[in-house]
């Protein structure tokens, strides 16, 4: 496999902060046409300013998404890479999450990850040459309690790139995981927001604030493991850009070590090692 060409459009998906507006603001500054999309292009402004064309996407409509592929396709010729980075992080006891909300989650993390990746697909095979890259998750390898729906949809997309991989290799398409850890992001606050408030009477009432705790204490920036941002756009840049890829790219401490330990620890050990951090009976500080 080859470098992508910087006369190719690159298409990034959730853009309007974070880990899509760094990568990229990185696509950009290395040269290459970079479309940056996001649900609302009111909050493009500082990509545009940077000199990216920003568009409006909903990876979750389908109108959305066929509309923004076939712009570019038509103005630019084939999608050279794909960032599939638009994410949903859904959190709360499962019993508490209602089906829409699962739903939502899937729609976002799933489903408009794999219609996004199908409907460049095309162009890339008549080209010969692609990049798909996915932003996964350590939640795609391990599982955390109180996380449970965001975790089944990013081992869904651990899923799909094994499977997809070896489809479009022959077409000369590369397909990239990257597994972030912890890092610094918006999304910490957003995940706490998302956590369903089941009123007093729930019998998770103290369990959920304690997720909460938990999460808020696992992406600060100063706890152990939580990278800067940036570092974690490098990786995807890399995951992009590089002409013999890897399959999947671990980014920090408990992305390469997280998944060893959960090997060789028992499901019971686990168990009881995650109740202590998020108790159901006893609230964290």
């Amino acid at each position: 496999m080859s470098a992508p060409s910087k006369s190719a459009p690159v298409l990034i998906t959730g853009c309007s902060s974070g880990l899509g507006e760094a990568t990229a603001l990185l696509f950009r500054e290395a040269g290459f046409l970079t479309i940056a999309t996001a649900r609302d292009p009111l909050k493009l402004k500082r990509l545009a300013a940077a000199g990216c064309e920003t568009l409006p996407l909903d990876v979750t409509d389908e109108i959305s998404q066929q509309a923004v592929v076939r712009d570019v396709t038509q103005r630019h010729g084939p999608v050279g890479v794909l960032i599939n980075n638009a994410g949903y992080g859904q959190y709360g006891p499962l019993e508490e999450v209602s089906p829409e909300l699962v739903r939502r989650a899937f729609e976002t993390n799933v489903f408009g990850l794999l219609r996004m990746s199908q409907l460049v697909m095309p162009g890339m095979r008549r080209a010969g040459r692609g990049r798909i890259v996915n932003i996964s998750s350590l939640a795609g390898r391990v599982t955390a309690q109180g996380g449970g729906v965001y975790h089944m949809t990013k081992y869904a997309v651990e899923a799909l790139a094994d499977a997809m991989r070896a489809e479009v290799k022959p077409f000369g398409v590369d397909l990239v995981n990257v597994l972030p850890g912890p890092f610094v992001s918006p999304y910490r606050d957003k995940v706490i927001g998302n956590i369903p408030d089941m009123g007093p009477d729930s019998p998770y009432r103290i369990y959920s604030r304690n997720v909460g705790a938990y999460m808020l204490h696992f992406l600060d920036p100063k706890t152990f493991g939580t990278m800067p941002l940036d570092k974690v756009a490098r990786v995807v840049f890399k995951a992009g850009t590089t002409p013999r890829p890897r399959t999947r790219y671990n980014v920090g401490f408990w992305a390469h070590f997280g998944p060893v330990g959960r090997y060789l620890a028992s499901d019971r050990v686990v168990d009881w090692w995650m109740s202590r951090k998020i108790p159901h009976d006893v609230e964290r500080e």
